[in-house]
This record gives C-alpha cells, sequence and structure tokens, in this order.
C-alpha cells in the first residue's frame, strides 16, 4: 500500500525510485514525532533503524551478513559488521544448523555403507 501510495509521486517518478528519498534531518525528525505519538522515551534516529534493520529484522532471522551488506548500500563488509552485530541467539542457531548437517552427512554414510 505504501509502495502504490507514492507510485505517481514526482521525484519517484523522475529518479526511478520506489520511495522518496528524504534527508536524515528530515527523517530523524519523523521519527521523533513518530516517538512522541507512541510514547517512546528513547530518540529514535535513521542511524538507530539502520543497527535494528542489520541486527533484528536480517540476521537474527538468517539473512547473510553479504545480503544485509549490499542492502545497506554498504561497499565494504567490515562497514556492515559495524552495524550488524551478531548476537549470540544467531551464533547457537547456527551451531544447531551446522550440528544437523554433520549428523545428517554422516548418516547418508552409514546408509551408503549398508547398501
Amino acid at each position: 500500500m505504501i509502495i502504490d501510495k507514492y507510485e505517481d509521486h514526482p521525484e519517484c517518478c523522475n529518479q526511478n525510485k520506489l520511495l522518496p528519498i528524504l534527508s536524515n534531518h528530515k527523517m530523524n525528525a519523523y521519527l521523533k514525532e513518530i516517538a512522541g505519538v507512541c510514547e517512546i522515551e528513547k530518540d529514535l534516529t535513521f542511524h538507530i533503524a539502520r543497527h535494528t534493520f542489520a541486527t533484528t529484522v536480517t540476521l537474527t532471522n538468517g539473512v547473510p551478513i553479504e545480503s544485509v551488506s549490499k542492502m545497506l548500500g554498504h561497499k565494504n563488509l567490515r562497514t556492515t559488521q559495524h552495524y550488524a552485530k551478531v548476537l549470540d541467539k544467531k551464533v547457537s542457531e547456527d551451531m544447531m544448523i551446522l550440528r544437523n548437517k554433520m549428523l545428517n552427512s554422516n548418516n547418508d554414510k552409514i546408509i551408503k555403507k549398508a547398501n
């Protein structure tokens, strides 16, 4: 619905963008207004939003850091690592995935030997 809303927006049409691009100053002003309406005590900024997106939305849900880097428009993976703190929960989940792959691989080898 949001993308449809801005489909005919002059800035979007002229620059071939899905949404109009706001300055950091304007974006932070809107975020401050939203925080006030929602009674959020913390200062919300575009910078904090990028951290949250990188860590909570993408990495925690299994998106590879290389993809996150592209989404954030970074040329260097080290820049993304600054934004995307790897959470202990994510490390634990990744280790469980590896463990299951190793178990399945060993089971496949046992089955092949039995045949």
